[in-house]
């Protein structure tokens, strides 16, 4: 494993960036198009010019080639040669770096094993379905040994379910291998999945790093704030620990369920966008479901946000515009509201 350190990184996009990343960690840029994450990634891997100071485990890499800094690298394009078969896209680095035929065939058993791609070995890049060719390029990358590993977007071509299922995929497969991995996104669901701690960038500066749940919780500035979209805490003024790791807190009139072990709950916190919102009762367990008064709209395009009155607690919503529009939300009007209690965050009392 290894720990990586960057140290006033500028070039023509990065200023002043300072990251400490433990070794081992699943770190995640996560920022709007243009912020400079894919920037980053090149820095790390020595592929473009900067000013400042790489270190891996405390040495400069500045010095050293990208070819000699042992980093695999999994592109947005991913990047497979469509003439070679699953099996040799994967040797590729391995004989380019004059690995013996013995040790090929012996580490792509191994990784084969690991990614489950014994079945398609014999198979080209245009028989593969997305998620199928996002295995091979993630197989080619780790088949090295590489001591760093660089993920740049590599699922946005995925449909819902696959991302899904690759990331849980991958992120077990990361644990597995404890290597130092780099991950960049612009979703904050992926990041939220996937992170053991980001880094939320724009225009080329670092604006915080911590934990998903703290990054959530509480949004250095408005520059995040508004990026995540702020966040609804609720202040619990008792809690009462249920049966099977529950716990129902009482937030000044609203009882929620929140799975958690500790005693007592100061707050919880859950972002806009796991707040299910209709103008009909949808069906499903009455679970942290309630009925509100919605008093204002924001927000043009894509996304709207719908703020609601429940008690004496104000909850914004985030849903598509499409579906604002299929349920003709209006002020005034009574809706069911569903906090998901898989997405909901605790601050412990």
């Amino acid at each position: 494993m290894i720990d990586v350190e960057l140290r006033n990184i500028e070039n023509f996009i990065l200023k002043g960036i300072n990251l400490n990343i433990h070794r081992g960690e699943l770190f995640v840029f996560l920022g709007p198009t243009g912020a400079g994450k894919t920037t980053l990634l090149h820095v790390i891997s020595g592929l473009i010019p900067y000013k400042g100071e790489v270190f891996f485990n405390g040495k400069s890499m500045n010095n050293t080639l990208p070819k000699d800094r042992r980093i695999g690298y999994v592109f947005q394009n991913l990047a497979l040669f469509p003439h070679l078969n699953v099996k040799s896209n994967i040797a590729y680095g391995l004989r380019a770096q004059k690995w013996s035929a013995a040790q090929i065939e012996e580490r792509l058993y191994e990784v084969m094993g690991m990614i489950d791609l014994y079945h398609m070995a014999d198979r080209y890049p245009g028989n593969l379905s997305g998620g199928e060719k996002q295995k091979v390029a993630l197989a080619r990358a780790i088949a090295p040994s590489p001591q760093i590993l660089l993920l740049d977007e590599p699922f946005q071509n995925l449909d819902p379910r696959s991302t899904k299922i690759i990331r849980l995929e991958f992120k077990r497969l990361q644990r597995d291998l404890k290597i130092t991995t780099f991950f960049v996104t612009h979703q904050l669901s992926e990041a939220e999945e996937m992170a053991d701690r980001l880094a939320v960038l724009n225009d080329g500066r670092i604006e915080q790093i911590g934990t998903p749940k703290e990054i959530f919780s509480q949004p250095k500035n408005e520059i995040v704030s508004n990026f995540i979209g702020s966040p609804n805490i609720l202040h619990c003024i008792s809690s009462v620990p249920l049966r099977y790791g529950l716990i129902e807190a009482d937030c000044d009139g609203i009882k929620v369920i929140v799975p958690h072990e500790v005693r007592k709950i100061k707050n919880i916190i859950i972002l806009s966008k796991d707040v299910f919102i209709s103008s009909e009762n949808p069906p499903g367990p009455y679970i942290n479901r309630f009925k509100g008064q919605v008093i204002a709209f924001q927000g043009d395009g894509v996304l709207k946000r719908i703020r609601v009155k429940i008690g004496k607690h104000l909850i914004d919503a985030e849903v598509p515009e499409w579906i604002a529009s299929t349920h003709h939300f209006n002020i005034g009007q009574e809706v069911h509201v569903i906090l998901k209690m898989g997405k909901i965050m605790v601050n412990e009392g």
